[in-house]
């Protein structure tokens, strides 16, 4: 009972630390004090505010595009690299499995400068193709690693089965693989989107001049504290939160039906 209480108590207190300036972020975007902290009665002023702000909604428009973007392409390719270390051979998926991983422990700071030279040797100027690409290179390890596991969850005789009926062999794959490892697919689409989002420092490295993204609108404004939309990022953060959380629960609730039907 002691050691219940004990666990179910740290629990508490690492989700309290985590998620106490996310939650302290949310009350105050529902107040129009400039200075976060204090509390000038119940608002939605912010909110009005951050609707009416052209810029603002320009800016959310262009990350959410990129975002989508990205994601399908990574999508794209990381679902087929997945497929293609899966069925290579032991050593060849070792090798390749392994490579996949480095970019996901490598500092992003070093990914962030490589695409940068490499853009500059190639391309004469940055463009919105030298950030999305910037954007594909950081999401594509993550999907290869959302879909891997449900590979080999697999039962690997379907693919041999299907060709043995009579499909061709991408026929076998639109029809016994994918279905198999969709969940995968929309988890690394999701994390591909999320990641895509949050990033600023290959955005920062990569886009083309006068180009801002919620990020590196974020930063800017946080460098200069008089910043007249800085109050209306609390409600923009706020919301942000609000749709992940109700994403997370969406994308889990397939899961919960599967384990539902097994009990």
């Amino acid at each position: 009972m002691v050691k219940r209480i004990a666990k179910c108590s740290v629990l508490a207190l690492g989700l309290l630390f985590i998620y106490t300036p996310i939650l302290l972020l949310v009350v105050f975007s529902f107040t129009p004090a400039t200075t976060l902290g204090v509390w000038e009665g119940f608002s939605l002023d912010l909110y009005i505010q951050l609707f009416n702000n052209a810029k603002i909604m320009n800016i959310v428009k262009d990350t959410l595009l990129l975002a989508l973007f990205s994601a399908i392409i990574s999508t794209v390719l990381g679902t087929a690299g997945a497929i293609g270390i899966f069925y290579s051979k032991k050593k060849v998926a070792t090798t390749v499995n392994v490579m996949a991983r480095i970019p996901v422990i490598n500092a992003e700071i070093v990914t962030a400068v490589a695409l940068a030279l490499l853009f500059a040797a190639v391309l004469p100027d940055k463009s919105y193709f030298t950030l999305l690409m910037g954007h594909v290179v950081i999401t594509v390890p993550f999907v290869v690693l959302s879909i891997i596991p449900k590979l080999k969850q697999m039962d690997g005789n379907l693919y041999e089965a299907a060709l043995d009926l009579g499909s061709t062999p991408t026929q076998a794959l639109f029809k016994v693989v994918v279905p198999e490892i969709l969940p995968g697919m929309l988890s690394g689409f999701m994390l591909a989107v999320t990641l895509s989002l949050d990033d600023y420092i290959v955005t920062a490295f990569t886009r083309p001049t006068g180009f801002e993204t919620i990020s590196t609108y974020v930063y800017n404004s946080i460098k200069v504290p008089q910043h007249s939309a800085l109050p209306q990022l609390r409600a923009l953060s706020a919301i942000i939160f609000v749709v992940i959380i109700v994403g997370v629960i969406v994308a889990n609730i397939p899961k919960d039906k599967k384990r539902k039907e097994k009990i």
